[in-house]
């Protein structure tokens, strides 16, 4: 068993709160709000052809691409998922060569569910190495990035939950508050806590 050490303790519990909070902020999303696209061409997940059941990812965009394209919800839970979290299982050794990362699930349910395992699968990986192998550089299978150290890679990890969580919440305030699908926009029919007083 491998001390996690003062730098593995401190690293989990930042990325267990950044991960609780994110899990929390998407209690209760609804189908309607994973694939609400709140502008035109957004990048979302569509039904797969497989007859799976499955949805699939747009691809990301090109880096030169500006402005980015919107994306849905349910894009940004996968992006964060199986693109991020999951995807840096190339750096372990224990990666799952040729999977095929694209699929998602198309319901909001599952598709947290699928988050959640994701991000417990990352975390797992991370707390094996303890703070030697944090330190320690990724090495050949990294690539160009064999020189950069594991804590390197899960300090971008927590930034691209933190900051694509942040995006979440976003999304979800601007669907509840907005004129989205299922929204009332009649105000007679808004909820009386969030009318504006008249003004004269």
């Amino acid at each position: 068993m491998i001390s996690p050490g003062p730098v593995t303790r401190d690293l989990l519990t930042t990325y267990d709160e950044v991960c609780s909070r994110i899990l929390a902020r998407l209690d209760g999303l609804t189908d309607a709000e994973y694939l609400w696209e709140p502008v035109p061409s957004c990048m979302t997940l569509r039904a797969s052809a497989d007859g799976t059941g499955m949805f699939r990812a747009d691809p990301r965009p090109a880096r030169d691409v500006v402005p980015a394209p919107f994306t849905t919800i349910a894009w940004r839970i996968w992006h964060i998922g199986a693109d991020c979290l999951r995807g840096y299982g190339r750096f372990f050794e224990d990666d799952s060569e040729g999977e095929d990362r694209h699929l998602w699930p198309g319901t909001a349910t599952a598709g947290i569910r699928m988050l959640a395992d994701d991000a417990l699968q990352f975390r797992a990986r991370v707390a094996s190495l303890g703070d030697d192998g944090l330190l320690r550089p990724m090495g050949p299978r990294a690539g160009a990035y064999g020189h950069e150290s594991y804590l390197l890679l899960a300090l971008h990890a927590l930034d691209e939950v933190a900051h694509h969580g942040a995006e979440l919440g976003v999304l979800r305030d601007l669907y509840l508050h907005g004129d989205s699908s299922g929204q009332a926009t009649n105000p007679d029919e808004a909820d009386a806590t969030t009318r504006r007083p008249p003004t004269s």
